[in-house]
Order: structure tokens, then C-alpha cells, then sequence
């Protein structure tokens, strides 16, 4: 636990280390697939579920399969803060993916902001700020 300063003094609470969304997925195998196109390093689970793990830069995402999964009706998403939105679209472009990339554009609250969309309907928006004078 740490200890945390606040207005009655020090306190003690659990801090908390890491952030990993859970993805459903109809079949572990493409979505596996999918995210090694997009750079993440996957490690499936040695035990009796379907599940794996997939890292990038520090970033986690967990895959779950369900078989009864409907994607017209998930609503998994994540947001990822990138360096540059517009090269990971290029990147991501190139990867040759099975779900659906839509490229940035300029926000009104100076993001660049993208999307990646599974075959399963998980979405991963990701965005960067805008570089001053652009």
C-alpha cells in the first residue's frame, strides 16, 4: 500500500499499477491474428480458457472468447494516447487487418484522434495532440 498525502494528513490506500481491457472475441485464433498484425506481442493462456494476452509499449489488452458474442452489440472500447496518430494509421493501414481502420482527424479539443475496429466490434480509438501551427 501507499501512503498518500491529503487535507486530514497521510492515509493509506492500495495504489494501482496497471490498466488491461478484457476484449470479447468470437475466435481467439483470428483475433490473435489481428492484434500481432498490429504489433502487440501475444501470449495465449496455458490453462483450460480461451484466453490470451496481447503487449505493446507497456500497453495490455486481454482477449476472452465467447462463443455467443453478438458484435452489432458490444460495446468494448478502449482509448490509447499516442506519439503520432497519423503513423500508427499508416502502420496499422499496412498490417493488412481483417477489421476496419478509420484515419485521423483534427479535433476541435486538439487531438488528431483514429480508430481500429475488430472483427468483433472491440474498438480501439487512439489520438495525439496536434502539433502547434498545423
Amino acid at each position: 500500500m501507499g501512503r498518500v498525502v491529503c487535507s486530514h494528513g497521510y492515509i493509506d490506500r492500495v495504489v494501482l499499477n496497471r490498466l488491461a481491457p478484457v476484449f470479447p472475441v468470437r475466435d481467439l485464433q483470428l483475433a490473435t491474428a489481428h492484434y500481432r498484425k498490429l504489433g502487440f506481442e501475444v501470449t495465449e493462456f496455458d490453462g483450460d480458457a480461451a484466453y490470451a494476452f496481447a503487449e505493446r509499449d507497456g500497453i495490455e489488452l486481454h482477449l476472452t472468447e465467447l462463443e455467443d458474442l453478438i458484435p452489432r452489440r458490444n460495446t468494448s472500447a478502449v482509448y490509447l494516447y499516442v506519439d503520432d496518430a497519423a503513423s500508427l494509421y499508416e502502420e496499422w493501414k499496412r498490417a493488412g487487418i481483417d477489421g476496419r481502420i478509420v484515419e485521423p482527424t483534427a479535433t476541435s479539443y486538439g487531438l488528431s484522434e483514429g480508430a481500429c475496429l475488430d472483427r468483433d466490434a472491440n474498438l480501439i480509438r487512439f489520438g495525439s495532440p496536434i502539433a502547434e501551427g498545423t
